[in-house]
């Protein structure tokens, strides 16, 4: 009986290990309850000014697989515990950082919010620079539901995709106020 015990013990305990590792990896995004109301518009293509001296500019577009046909989503971006903004389809917004190492999750919107579907990366700012990351929701295989991939991308593709695709703003409900792309809202 006591071996029983002590095993399910070490069960429990493993099971509490593993959640608090998932709750330390999902610490880059924001609060689950956080929801953007995303508007794109596929006449404008603001591009950063140069960041202030101590800042960086990182832009962030979603790219829809053409295998997916319901991946014109809302993705929100959350960094280092907060939400920076969204986009919803082929769209693209940007925003300054401090330079140093950020923690970046890119969370699939959905309502009601079901089973988690996140991508989560890293990268150190460097003052003066330019960092491009990709959302792309694909629908999984063999029926494991949907994936979300967050990764770097070379300036070049980037450039062609935010002149081909809309500029996301977005705004929180109930909140008169819009935001959008940046601190500046271009």
């Amino acid at each position: 009986m006591k071996i029983l015990l002590i095993i399910l013990l070490a069960i429990m305990s493993a099971s509490a290990g593993d959640k608090s590792a998932v709750d330390k990896a999902l610490a880059a995004c924001g609060p689950d309850d956080f929801q953007f109301d995303v508007k794109t518009d596929k006449h404008r293509h603001p591009v950063a000014q140069q960041p202030e001296s101590d800042k960086a500019t990182v832009y962030v577009i979603e790219d829809q697989g053409p295998e997916c046909v319901f991946c014109a989503a809302t993705i929100r971006l959350g960094m280092d515990g907060a939400w920076v903004g969204a986009n919803h389809g082929r769209s693209y917004f940007f925003f300054t950082v401090q330079a140093g190492e950020h923690h970046l999750c890119a969370d699939w919107q959905r309502l009601p919010p079901v089973d988690k579907v996140v991508s989560l990366a890293h990268f150190t700012a460097e003052a003066g620079k330019t960092y491009y990351f990709s959302t792309r929701l694909t629908s999984g295989y063999a029926g494991s539901g949907y994936l979300l991939d967050l990764r770097t991308i070379d300036s070049d593709e980037a450039q062609f995709l935010i002149a081909s695709y809309a500029f996301s703003t977005w705004k929180l409900p109930n909140d008169p106020a819009e935001s959008g792309g940046n601190s500046q809202n271009p």
